[in-house]
């Protein structure tokens, strides 16, 4: 009995002993943590495959909107319009930037016009989702930037400001995206 209790009081003091070694002391665990890539940060950063796209990632997922995605990031609104919204965004195909006068595009791209861009851009953007059955004729809808712009409807073509037309509708996780034949200008 007198080894039993010996044994027994070795095994608990080498249990109390392993568990009470500091973290200095215990081996490093396999796990590895990988710092070479930058972390991201805002609402852009965070990565989610499973859930619908918001509206910037449904123009980042267009190949006929790398204009505006490039826009988009070099006037820095990227986290603002990848947040919950509700958005109806008024989205440029890439022809329609096309149609400027000849060196526009790369003119609102420099950093000193970032602000003139982003005027452009939230020009595009109504906080709210607008369906398009609830389009009508002659609406008038306020923008991010201040401005409004007016929408005609006849059957069932949509025209933004009578100089935009809406090609195609694609629905977002945080609103709508109208996709447009034309670049909207503030007066």
């Amino acid at each position: 009995m007198k080894k039993i209790s010996i044994v027994l009081i070795a095994a608990i003091t080498s249990i109390f002993a392993t568990s009470c070694t500091s973290e200095s002391e215990r081996p490093a665990s396999n796990t590895t943590t990988n710092t070479s890539e930058p972390a991201q940060t805002g609402q852009s950063g965070v990565q989610d495959d499973i859930s619908q796209k918001n509206v910037v990632q449904v123009a980042v997922g267009s190949k006929d909107h790398s204009t505006l995605v490039a826009a988009v990031q070099q006037a820095e609104l990227v986290d603002a319009l990848s947040n919950a919204g509700p958005f109806t965004v008024f989205a440029p195909i890439n022809a329609a930037f096309d149609k400027l006068p000849a060196g526009t595009v790369d003119d609102l791209m420099k950093d000193e016009n970032k602000e003139k861009l982003a005027d452009i851009l939230q020009y595009h953007v109504f906080v709210g989702v607008l369906k398009e059955d609830m389009i009508q004729d002659g609406q008038s809808l306020g923008q991010v930037n201040g401005g409004n712009i007016t929408i005609s409807k006849s059957g069932s073509d949509i025209l933004i400001n009578k100089t935009a037309k809406v090609l195609a509708t694609v629905p977002a996780s945080n609103g709508i995206v109208y996709v447009i034949d034309g670049v909207l200008l503030p007066q």
